[in-house]
C-alpha cells in the first residue's frame, strides 16, 4: 500500500504538466456535465485509450496507432498498466473531452454578450455526427504537435520513452499514429453519446455549477495545450518543428477569430 502510495506521488511528480490540465479538465467537464458523467466519460476514455496503446505497443497488432515500443525506463517512478505507462493513455480523457468542446464551440450557435457567452444549440449539436468528427480532428491536430516532442523525451524531462522501429515519415512519427488518434476519438464521443442516450439518462448533463462564460473554458485549456508544447519544442532547440508547430496552428487561430467575429456581428446585430 505505501509503495503504491509512493509511486503515485512519485507520477504527479514526474509528469506535473499532465495533472494541472487533469485537473482543469475535471473543474470544466464537471461544471458542463456534472461529475458522474466525467467519471464515466474519462474512465472510457482511459479504458478504450489504454486498449488502443496495448494493442499498439505491447500486442503488436499495431492497431490503430501502427507499431511502436515503450521503453521502459521509468516503472520507478510513475505508474504503468500492463506495459503502458499509465499518464499516457490518461491523458486521452482530457485531449478527447477539449477537443469534443472546441468543435461544439466552432459550429455551434454563439450568443455573446459583456457578461456571457452562450452555445445556444449546445445540447442538440454536442452529440452530431459533425461535430464529433470535427473533435476527432482537433484531437489529431494536438497530436501532430505532440508526439513529435513526446519522441524526443530524451532532451527535456520526460525522458525517452517509446520509438517507432521503423521509423516514421513526419518528424520520427508514423502517418498511421494519425489515423489512430482521429479513429480513436471518433469511437470515444460515439461511445459515450450511446451510453448518455441509453444509460445515463437520469444523470443531470447541466453540470453541477453556472458562472459566466462556462462554455468558453474547454478553448483557453485546448490552447494552453498547444502552447505547452510549443514551448517544450522551442527549449529543446527543435527549430524546424517548432516553426512548422507555428504554421499548422495558424489555420486553427483564423477559424476560431472568424467564429468569433461572426456571433460578435450577430449579437451586436440584434
Amino acid at each position: 500500500m505505501w509503495h503504491s502510495l509512493q509511486l503515485l506521488f512519485s507520477t504527479i511528480a514526474f509528469r506535473p504538466y499532465v495533472f494541472v490540465f487533469l485537473a482543469f479538465y475535471l473543474a470544466i467537464a464537471i461544471t458542463n456535465i456534472g461529475w458522474k458523467r466525467t467519471a464515466v466519460y474519462t474512465v472510457l476514455a482511459y479504458a478504450l485509450a489504454w486498449l488502443s496503446e496495448w494493442s499498439s505497443a505491447v500486442a503488436d497488432f499495431g492497431i490503430p496507432f501502427g507499431t511502436y515500443k515503450y521503453i521502459n525506463t521509468t516503472s520507478d517512478r510513475e505508474l504503468w498498466l500492463a506495459g503502458v505507462p499509465f499518464m499516457d493513455s490518461l491523458s486521452f480523457s482530457f485531449l478527447s473531452y477539449l477537443s469534443w468542446e472546441v468543435a461544439i464551440l466552432l459550429l455551434g450557435k454563439l450568443k455573446i454578450s459583456r457578461r456571457d457567452f452562450e452555445i445556444v444549440n449546445w445540447e442538440t449539436i454536442r452529440h452530431s455526427w459533425p461535430v464529433t468528427l470535427l473533435a476527432a480532428f482537433l484531437m489529431t491536430y494536438l497530436d501532430i504537435i505532440i508526439d513529435p516532442l513526446t519522441i524526443q523525451g530524451e532532451k527535456w524531462f520526460l525522458g525517452k520513452l517509446y520509438f517507432y522501429p521503423q521509423g516514421g515519415t513526419y518528424f520520427g512519427i508514423t502517418l498511421m499514429n494519425f489515423v489512430g488518434w482521429f479513429v480513436l476519438c471518433v469511437v470515444i464521443l460515439r461511445l459515450y453519446g450511446w451510453l448518455e442516450r441509453h444509460w445515463l439518462t437520469g444523470w443531470s448533463w447541466r453540470g453541477v455549477q453556472s458562472y459566466a462564460f462556462k462554455r468558453l473554458f474547454a478553448l483557453p485549456l485546448y490552447g494552453g495545450v498547444i502552447g505547452f508544447n510549443l514551448f517544450m519544442t522551442f527549449w529543446i532547440g527543435d527549430l524546424q518543428l517548432a516553426v512548422t508547430d507555428i504554421f499548422i496552428t495558424l489555420p486553427l487561430a483564423i477559424m476560431l477569430a472568424i467564429t468569433f467575429w461572426r456571433a460578435r456581428g450577430a449579437a451586436h446585430s440584434n
